[in-house]
């Protein structure tokens, strides 16, 4: 096990050191915080932000002569942007995973990692800690930002309500580029497995509404796989097992299937 554990560490340390490295991550890095900083200043401050319809149905009541009950700024403010991150971050997830293998088969280095003594689950598994620990990075000056806006408010907000937000984020994306690594293991095209990922993506996001037309037992296992449907319902601060499960089990699936990639490749070289 210690030696297992050396060898995902080896992977991971590579992988994230490559990803500090890359002038075409900062980019991505780059155009995710300028949008989620438009999102986050107009959600908050625009003229149809939260602040504003607070003060606006406060008015409203004043005029009518009748309490309104106020609008739950922090909550709704939270709710929203998450909402955004998550779909923003479906967006920009494909290009995070799309060199994860595709490079190495162009560069020519997947035949050693299929030959090395290093097990495909560890290489696998170091790959994705490399790729989800760049992400998380990613989302640390917004969870800043969005810690600064929430000190404001009073009353203050639950912590558990961002804490299982902003860990259904992790895991939604976690799954997400677990499903892209597997695609990047199938292609030395980083542009393919990219365009593959996001057709995956927006089929597991909107999964749920072809569901809702099917019916019956089969709608509803369809609409079980739904990204979006889950992540929704932990942003609301609803802790259901049943997603906690659905996002363990892609991240293990895009696991299990590069893997297997990765073996038959040995297999053949073999």
């Amino acid at each position: 096990m210690k030696i297992v554990m050396g060898n995902i560490m080896a992977i991971y340390r590579k992988e994230l050191q490559g990803y500090f490295q890359s002038p075409l991550a900062y980019a991505i890095a780059g155009v995710f915080w300028l949008i989620a900083g438009l999102f986050f200043t107009t959600i908050l401050l625009g003229p149809e932000g939260v602040i504003a319809q607070a003060a606006a149905l406060e008015l409203q009541g004043k005029q009518i002569g009748m309490t309104i009950p106020p609008l739950d700024v922090p909550y709704e403010f939270l709710k929203l942007f998450l909402g955004v991150l998550g779909q923003l971050s479906l967006f920009i997830l494909p290009m995070l995973s799309m060199g994860l293998y595709s490079e190495e088969r162009k560069l020519g280095t997947l035949e050693l990692l299929a030959t090395s003594p290093i097990t495909n689950w560890a290489v696998a598994v170091g790959k994705l800690l490399g790729v989800v620990t760049f992400y998380i990075t990613m989302l640390l000056p917004l969870i800043a930002c969005e810690a600064i806006a929430l000190s404001a408010s009073n009353p203050p907000l639950p912590l558990t309500i961002p804490l299982l937000g902003h860990l259904g984020l992790i895991l939604m994306s976690a799954g997400v580029l677990s499903l892209g690594m597997f695609i990047s293991s199938l292609t030395d095209s980083t542009i393919l497995s990219a365009i593959i990922t996001f057709v995956l993506v927006v089929i597991l996001s909107i999964i749920d509404l072809v569901a809702n037309n099917i019916g019956g037992p089969i709608g509803a296992i369809m609409g079980h796989l739904s990204l979006l449907k889950h992540y929704t319902n932990m942003i609301r601060g609803v802790l259901d097992s049943s997603s906690l499960i659905l996002f363990a089990t892609y991240i293990i699936f895009g696991v299990f299937l590069t893997a297997q990639t990765i073996e038959t490749l040995r297999f053949q070289r073999a």
